[in-house]
């Protein structure tokens, strides 16, 4: 009963595709897209470790922690749509953007 009560409270913070994410065991996230098939591990490097009462935010012992996740597909953001447009000219640019993201399941957080 114990080591599940601690399983449940630890957490990461990691940084994944330009921005900060808290993970634990089990967690979906959404990141950029990484360049890996599906089905592959990645590690994250993490930047603070909470378990249960212990937080962790020294650098020597978070650059021994990893924290690991199986790729789960390639998918597109949302997308947004970009209207240039100038008053009285006929000037008109319409154009779209959507971008590529990974979704990672984190399987691990080894310290």
């Amino acid at each position: 009963m114990q080591d599940k009560l601690r399983e449940i409270n630890v957490y990461a913070i990691v940084k994944a595709g330009g921005r900060q994410e808290k993970v634990a065991v089990g967690d979906t996230i959404t990141v950029d897209r990484i360049d890996a098939a599906v089905g592959a591990s990645v590690n994250f490097p993490a930047l603070l470790l909470v378990d249960g009462a212990t937080i962790t935010t020294d650098a020597k012992t978070l650059a021994a922690t990893k924290v690991t996740g199986e790729i789960l597909e390639e998918t597109k953001g949302p997308k947004i749509d970009i209207l240039r447009y100038k008053n009285k000219t006929g000037y008109r640019r319409r154009s779209g953007f959507r971008s590529q993201l990974t979704r990672v399941k984190i399987t691990a957080i080894n310290n």
